[in-house]
């Protein structure tokens, strides 16, 4: 089944817009959690924009589902509405309540939305606000991806076309995901900014050489190590990297991938493992906390992303690269345009089983050169950085301040 959605109007019914924007401007910022209480890309992009954009003239009332500790952490800039677990109901209400109230009294210039689920219950304050929808990934074609039924995806579509509808602007990670914005949701082009994610600044910070970080981690200094940190799900193609390594250690013998993260298929990836006696070549590492993230790159040889559908920017390719270790990644959604400028070579030429063992192969027995580890560090530097990240937002914002969509 195919969801399109109809076409995504302009919004009408806005209070009038300053032709020039006030040099400091406050804007409502919808999220779904706080990044140290929830890893995600989502999470990451919003905790660092509400601690960068400050920076850039552009205060942050934020509202994110959470602990009490969320105030705490930042600052008193973004406090929670309600907690991850409480029924769904109890949560629309609460942002209803909550977000309803800064914007009747005018606290917030402008609202900028992370999820649409939490935007819903807001929606006849989209249509009066000047509002920037943040485009993370396609909710509907996400829940597809995983196996949803047709009633989730049907939901999720639906609450996706009445938010939509409402935006002045869309932002977006990657010229991929503005693509999939044109094609499947109709959003016009003029109305999409491309603005790529950014990278915390302890992945630049040189805190080890890769020699010392595999001894503080207590890896193996003599074996070729891989390093894979995703969500264990359908659609990040851990099951073709997994089968990928039964085949490359005929040619790499000692070969080692390590998988940090966690999600719905551990158990099954844990069994894959165990059935292709791959025990000694895979390691489960679990959840890798962000402080150890940076080290375990420095370690590693090579970073892998083999995704196989709906990557609309790959910040872990960034963050791999912003530590100094080269990233190969498959040629889906936003992955080639995190690092084929730095080289072409990272980007493989096919995913899937085949594609990713030919592709290590080449790269670990010199045939495919890539970049080396300083060559990394200067690129991500150049790109990633989240004060250029908070500006490039802070110029969207502006513009439709300023009056335009």
């Amino acid at each position: 089944m195919t969801l399109s959605h109809p076409a995504v109007d302009a919004p009408g019914g806005r209070q009038p817009l300053s032709l020039v924007p006030p040099a400091r401007v406050t804007t409502l910022q919808i999220g779904i959690g706080w990044f140290p209480e929830t890893p995600g890309g989502l999470d990451c992009v919003y905790y660092n924009l509400a601690r960068h954009l400050p920076d850039q003239g552009v205060d942050v009332v934020g509202l994110v589902a959470g602990s009490e500790g969320v105030a705490r952490s930042s600052g008193g800039r973004v406090t929670s509405f309600a907690r991850h677990d409480d029924d769904w109901k109890v949560r629309m209400k609460a942002i209803r309540a909550r977000a309803g109230g800064i914007l009747k009294s005018g606290g917030a210039d402008l609202i900028a939305s992370h999820f649409g689920l939490y935007s819903l219950p807001l929606y006849d304050h989209l249509r009066k606000h000047p509002f920037v929808m943040h485009f993370h990934g396609p909710w509907a074609l996400e829940c597809a991806a995983e196996g949803g039924g047709f009633l989730a995806q049907r939901s999720r579509w639906l609450i996706e076309a009445a938010v939509y509808r409402n935006a002045d602007r869309f932002v977006v990670l990657s010229d991929a995901f503005a693509r999939l914005l044109e094609n499947h949701y109709r959003v016009p082009g003029d109305r999409i900014d491309v603005v790529p994610g950014g990278v915390a600044d302890s992945f630049f910070q040189e805190n080890a050489t890769p020699a010392e970080a595999r001894r503080l981690l207590d890896l193996p200094s003599d074996r070729p190590i891989l390093l894979t940190v995703r969500r264990l799900c359908r659609r990040m193609g851990l099951e073709d990297l997994i089968d990928a390594i039964g085949d490359l250690r005929e040619a790499v013998p000692d070969v080692l991938l390590l998988i940090g993260g966690k999600g719905p298929i551990e158990a099954e990836l844990k069994r894959r493992i165990a059935e292709r006696g791959l025990d000694r070549h895979v390691r489960m590492l679990g959840f890798i906390p962000d402080a150890e993230l940076p080290l375990y790159y420095r370690a590693a040889d090579l970073s892998v992303v083999p995704s196989v559908t709906l990557e609309g920017f790959g910040l872990v390719a960034a963050e791999s690269l912003a530590a100094g270790c080269p990233a190969l990644v498959t040629p889906v959604g936003g992955l080639p345009s995190v690092v084929g400028d730095l080289s072409p070579g990272l980007v493989l030429e096919d995913g899937g089983q085949a594609g990713l063992a030919d592709g290590l192969a080449a790269v670990l027995l010199g045939v495919v050169k890539v970049p080396d580890r300083v060559a990394c560090r200067h690129y991500a530097l150049d790109r990633f950085q989240w004060s250029l990240v908070a500006e490039r937002t802070s110029r969207v914002y502006r513009k439709v301040l300023g009056g335009g969509r």
